[in-house]
């Protein structure tokens, strides 16, 4: 063995000093770029992008005999199928099953494969892996996702299909499992309260919709989990789990025949039932509305927003761009520039929309040191104020359009992600070919058409101002926030000094789990 490895050494370094051998040392030119011809093919790269063409998978869509709406993909590449089912079910409707029943929709995805009345919890899982598939439930605000992924061979999909179809008709909900879920939210408790950005995206939520059904956790509280019942959850299941409240989306190795027959065995094997009602409108702020939550450190973590549009408004390409534009495309964006950039007052600021079916949330969060808080409130809120009153710079549009559609096929770079893209589209009932029609939409956006949406939807004068810190003086901020409308009022800020009206978030409030406080609050961003 050891002399093998000598000869192999040995066998190495000679072949290298042969090739060493070979080149004329005085031939290769000095480390000059205007003598090197491999930059002409890097600056070429400058126009690739240009010149890059982005080919959408081709969506059909499927004449399913319960009208259920079915969006199909033929992807040949893997002998795997995706399919995903969207319900309109998400936690905007656990109110409808009993007044301050949070976090139901929620409790049904996590017991959706704890057992049924014919399978435990153990065969439920060994079923799924004994053909390779992988099954998941998850609650959203709007949605209710079911997802299941198995090879294509009718030997696998058969048995995992079926096992799906059980648990979305049969699933027991027991008492047992419920007990387990909320004695692990007690857990993680402790968890919450040391998590300023969590106790603060509650907070956000809750100041923004206040009765309304998006203004709770997706998760529940301690309190209102506690109180769910088996029965409530089988009652949440057949009402909003059954097929006029769902469409379907399936990407993989099938053919247009195969995939409309397996969407309407879904379809025909579950209750009918009926569609989820509308959601009522939440109610919009007239000022500024600041909040605070007590906490001891020497950073504050500020989060500022409002009320968006909705899924459907037709201005909400062009606020996505002006979205990237302000705080969306990390140290490019406006924000971050004006916080880090030019000033150093936060390591990151970011913004984001929140498009549902009912109107969703504009909101832009940072951290800083507590002696820069009313600067760096000051410096956000002037860089909205001004992003909103000042003309769209034309360069910036550009480059984050261009850096959008360079970013526009990961929307469709596996299966997961495709089919992911078919149930965000049909459940707020886009066109099936929007995925196609995407670059030119974007493409058209002027920057005219960010102007006018901005100056419609965003409004720097009554925002939900969330802070997070030892102390606040909402007198002191509010006169900042006034300042930075109206230049011309004379300068009379108080001095900092504790706020007696903080507001303290209370143990029985806390949630179990982050709730989603970004686009995506669905799970696709196009």
């Amino acid at each position: 063995m050891i002399k093998l490895h000598s000869f192999l050494i040995f066998s190495c370094m000679s072949w290298a000093q042969a090739v060493m051998a070979d080149v004329d040392l005085d031939t290769i030119p000095d480390d000059n770029p205007t003598q090197l011809t491999s930059i002409l093919l890097l600056q070429s790269l400058k126009t690739a992008n240009k010149q890059s063409q982005f080919y959408a998978p081709y969506v059909h869509e499927l004449k399913n005999k319960y009208k259920v709406r079915t969006l199909f993909v033929e992807s040949a590449d893997l002998p795997m199928v995706d399919v995903q089912l969207t319900f309109n079910a998400g936690s905007a409707r656990d109110e409808e099953i009993a007044p301050g029943l949070y976090g139901i929709a929620n409790m049904a995805a996590k017991l959706i494969d704890e057992g049924t009345e014919n399978y435990t919890a153990n065969e439920i899982a060994n079923a799924f892996e004994s053909v390779g598939a992988r099954f998941s439930a998850q609650a959203y605000r709007d949605m209710f996702i079911v997802k299941l992924r198995v090879l294509s061979d009718p030997q696998k999909l058969e048995p995992a299909l079926a096992m799906m179809m059980e648990l979305l008709k049969h699933a027991s909900f027991e008492k047992s499992r419920i007990s387990l879920v909320l004695s692990n939210t007690q857990v993680g408790q402790k968890q919450i309260q040391e998590s300023p950005s969590r106790m603060m995206s509650v907070l956000f939520y809750r100041a923004l919709y206040g009765k309304h059904a998006y203004a709770e956790p997706i998760s529940g509280t301690q309190h209102s989990i506690s109180k769910i019942t088996p029965a409530q959850l089988r009652q949440f299941s057949d009402q909003f789990l059954v097929a006029q409240n769902l469409n379907i989306a399936i990407t993989g190795q099938l053919s247009s025949k195969q995939a409309q027959q397996l969407s309407e065995r879904i379809a025909g094997n579950l209750k009918q039932g009926e569609k989820a009602k509308p959601l009522a409108q939440p109610v919009d702020k007239s000022s500024f509305d600041i909040r605070h939550i007590k906490f001891n450190s020497t950073q504050a973590h500020v989060m500022m927003g409002q009320l968006g549009p909705s899924r459907f408004d037709p201005d909400r390409l062009a606020l996505e761009v002006a979205n990237q534009m302000f705080g969306g495309s990390g140290f490019n964006s406006i924000l971050m520039k004006e916080l880090r950039v030019k000033r150093g007052l936060s390591y990151g600021a970011y913004s984001s929309f929140s498009f549902s079916q009912a109107p969703g949330t504009f909101s832009f969060s940072y951290s800083t040191r507590q002696d820069q808080l009313l600067d760096s409130l000051k410096v956000a809120h002037q860089a909205l104020v001004n992003f909103v009153q000042q003309p769209i710079d034309q360069k910036q549009l550009e480059e984050t359009k261009a850096g959008m559609l360079r970013a526009f096929p990961n929307n469709y770079s596996s299966n997961a992600n495709i089919n992911a893209q078919l149930g965000s589209i049909g459940f707020y009932n886009q066109p099936a070919d929007y995925l196609s029609h995407y670059p030119k939409l974007l493409e058209k956006i002027t920057a005219q058409d960010v102007q006018n949406a901005i100056q419609k939807h965003l409004h720097p004068e009554r925002l939900t101002i969330i802070v997070v810190n030892e102390k606040l003086d909402k007198i002191a901020l509010e006169a900042v926030l006034k300042q930075d409308l109206n230049p011309q009022t004379p300068k009379n800020i108080p001095t900092i000094k504790q706020n007696p009206e903080t507001i303290i978030a209370p143990v029985a409030e806390a949630v179990t789990d982050a709730p989603v406080s970004s686009p995506t609050d669905a799970p696709a961003s196009i």
